[in-house]
């Protein structure tokens, strides 16, 4: 399993997000259809094939980090690197890496 560097949960939440966003629009484009957003839940929900129901919940979760990592006003309170640890950080890893697979495997 891949690990985020030491202090850059946040970082490595944002980045799975982000995988997971561009292989959902990948697989849009594989499909001949555009995708539009960033809201990975809806992307795959978009998707013309079926997509399994725990793989929605899962890009929901991923979904959490999009703004709240990035943009110090993300939180009430403190910077995002104060919000995040390796229980997130694995968590959105291993769920992006889910979807990067699915979405290849409906491309290849």
């Amino acid at each position: 399993m891949l690990r985020a560097a030491k202090g850059r949960h946040e970082w490595a939440c944002f980045a799975a997000q982000q995988a997971a966003e561009k292989a959902v629009k990948g697989l849009h484009l594989a499909k001949g259809q555009d995708a539009w957003g960033h809201v990975v839940a809806t992307l795959l929900a978009e998707l013309p094939l079926a997509v399994p129901a725990n793989l929605i919940e899962k890009a929901q979760v991923l979904d959490n980090f999009y703004v709240a990592t990035r943009y110090v006003n993300g939180h009430t309170e403190g910077a995002p690197f104060e919000h995040y640890g390796p229980l997130q950080s694995g968590q959105a890893i291993e769920y992006a890496g889910e979807i990067v697979t699915f979405a290849r495997s409906q491309v290849a």
